[in-house]
């Protein structure tokens, strides 16, 4: 099985989900705190996690600068969004995972599952979309 470094928001209910999935699955998990790391010192790595993945979909649909029209993940270019990120973790799209130095953004089971391996731990709930959206705690530092 697989080293997986997951980088998440502490507390998250579906990081905590995910990384059960992945538990299970028989994955050793070294977990750091995405809102503490110092994106600023190499913002090339951060850039990394995301690949070939349209800039809109780096960001935290949940995050409080998003849901209030602070941010528009759709108008902004690459290096804003960087430094949008770097100045805000919240709105980094979670998880950020890392293996054998490939790096992805976010959590869809199949392709978790394609990558690494989820075997019968599967689930069909949605777990990226953050389940207290609708309530005032949603996503908070």
């Amino acid at each position: 099985m697989a080293t997986v470094h997951f980088y998440e928001k502490p507390g998250c209910l579906n990081n905590t989900r995910q990384k059960q999935l992945l538990s299970a699955a028989g994955h050793l998990l070294v977990v750091y705190d995405l809102l503490q790391q110092p994106w600023g010192r190499e913002p090339g790595k951060l850039r990394s996690f995301f690949g070939d993945m349209p800039v809109a979909d780096w960001f935290n649909r949940s995050a409080p600068a998003v849901k209030q029209g602070l941010v528009d993940p759709n108008t902004v270019s690459e290096d804003e969004a960087i430094a949008l990120m770097v100045a805000q973790p919240l709105l980094i799209r979670r998880p950020l995972m890392e293996v054998n130095e490939q790096r992805v953004c976010g959590f869809d089971q199949q392709q978790v599952d394609a990558w690494l391996g989820l075997a019968t731990a599967v689930s069909h709930k949605n777990l990226e979309t953050c389940p207290k959206q609708s309530h005032a705690e949603a996503c908070k530092p």
